[in-house]
């Protein structure tokens, strides 16, 4: 994988440490720094994603964070984009929780977000997901940036292959509708 590739060459001291985590699939690995602010960011980030943060994106999102999109070629400043945008994707991209790797080989089951990899260092990180949409699979990175207080100030998505884009992006504008009325 990326993370196997990128510390081929490095000492095992170098870069943090590696571990399994959660519920994850086997192959989920985590790099991460030490307590950096992006540790407690990344944390908060996976709180919400679980529904137990309170505050919810208001509580992780700073006032002037920016968006960056696969879909939209502007970046989108604020808060209340940010959380519109993040709200649909999640709608889009969350399916039910299922097992990704049987969703590649049938290549026709709508299966669960995940995230698979993980790189966390001072006030970045690369959370690598995969999910289905419409049946066809999906993988990606989150490329997240925190400020000193661990708070988001730039959410970054990037996202292939193109059939998936394809179709995140017609679900994306159907939610997008439907939450800005």
């Amino acid at each position: 994988g990326l993370n196997s590739r990128l510390n081929r060459n490095r000492p095992a001291s170098a870069g943090g440490t590696s571990s399994t985590v959660g519920p994850a699939p086997p192959r989920y690995v985590r790099t991460m720094s030490t307590s950096a602010p992006i540790d407690t960011c990344i944390a908060n980030w996976h709180r919400h994603m679980r529904g137990e943060l309170p505050g919810g994106l208001d509580a992780i999102l700073h006032e002037d964070c920016t968006f960056l999109s696969p879909i939209v070629f502007t970046p989108q400043p604020g808060r209340d984009i940010t959380k519109l945008y993040l709200t649909a994707a999640g709608n889009t991209l969350g399916g039910s929780d299922g097992d990704v790797t049987e969703a590649m080989k049938a290549g026709s089951s709508d299966r669960g977000f995940r995230y698979v990899k993980e790189v966390l260092q001072g006030h970045h990180a690369v959370l690598e997901f995969e999910t289905t949409v419409e049946g066809k699979y999906a993988n990606g990175v989150d490329i997240i940036t925190c400020d000193d207080d661990g708070m988001i100030t730039e959410f970054k998505v990037m996202m292939r292959p193109l059939q998936a884009i394809n179709a995140v992006h017609a679900q994306m504008k159907a939610m997008l509708e439907q939450l800005d009325h």
